[in-house]
Order: structure tokens, then sequence, then C-alpha cells
């Protein structure tokens, strides 16, 4: 009897294990519940503030929602970073700001700004007074269209579109 029970043990023990081991690894966007990517919607489109944004995944974060990465692996994985050019970034009174508006960022990371507007943009680099710079300039984006730059080195990093001369961003390097 005690060695049945052992044995049944033994068998529900390792289907359990790998059941948790195989739903953990199934991870779909629709395993994601609907408020966050509402939450995401609305921050793209500008209905919603940034920190209220973040405070949506400072929760997800601290009930365990999203794991993240330990510093080990983060630094092992190839730094990149990306901007998105949203749309309706062309109008002047629109929300369509780049996202995110300030980029921080380590040295030498690539950043790959993507234009998802319906109409063309470019990426101009400038000081701090607003004056061009040839450190990164980018032809004509059109829609899906991608401009990649690394950073090397630390600073804040001035850049706008010269086509829509309201709409302008940073990245900081530390």
């Amino acid at each position: 009897m005690k060695y049945r029970f052992m044995k049944m043990s033994i068998i529900v023990m390792i289907f359990s294990t790998l059941l948790v081991s195989f739903t953990v690894q199934d991870v779909s966007a629709e395993a994601v519940p609907e408020w966050v990517k509402n939450n995401a919607l609305w921050y793209g489109q500008g209905d919603i503030s940034e920190s209220e944004f973040i405070s949506a995944i400072k929760f997800l974060i601290e009930n365990g929602i999203i794991v993240l990465d330990t510093a080990e692996s983060v630094v092992s994985k190839t730094m990149e970073a990306q901007v998105i050019i949203p749309n309706g970034n062309f109008a002047v009174s629109g929300s369509g700001f780049y996202l995110p508006l300030n980029l921080e960022i380590n040295k030498n990371t690539k950043v790959t700004w993507v234009n998802d507007d319906s109409v063309p943009h470019n990426i101009q680099s400038q000081d701090e007074f607003g004056k061009v710079i040839d450190l990164f300039n980018s032809p004509p984006l059109n829609t899906g269209d991608r401009f990649e730059f690394t950073f090397e080195d630390e600073g804040v990093y001035h850049y706008y579109c010269s086509f829509h001369p309201w709409r302008v961003g940073l990245v900081t390097v530390q």
C-alpha cells in the first residue's frame, strides 16, 4: 500500500512539474490582460499621462506579473533601443510626440527610429542651441522606414525633424 502511494505521488509530481514547465513557456499576447493592452494603447495615443502608464507598469512588476531580467542577463544582451515616430506626428496640434520623448540609454546602444506616421520624416542631430550638426542625420524616412545610430559617448543628444521642426526629441546616454 505504501509502495503504491509513493509510486502514485511520484507520478503526480512529475506530471505537475511537466505541466507547470510547459505552461510557463507557453506565453503569448493573448495571455496579456486586456487592461494592460488598453493602457499601452491609451499612452501611445496620448490619452493617459506617462506617470499613469509608468504606475501601471510598476504595479505589474511589483506583483510579479512582469519579471525583469537580472543585471547579468541584461549586460549580455545586445544593447538596442527604439524610438517610434507615431502616426499623427506631423500635426502641429497633435499629440504624436516621439515615443519615448527622452530615450535614456547606456553607452554603445544602437538606437533605431521607426516612422509609423503616414508622411515622411527625418532625424537631424542638433546642438543644445538648436543648430543642425553632422552627428546623425537620416535621409527622408517614409512610412515603415528605419534609421539607426549607435551612441558611443555619454551626453544629451538633441534631434528634430526638419520637415516638422516642432517635433524635437532627446537621447540621454549614461
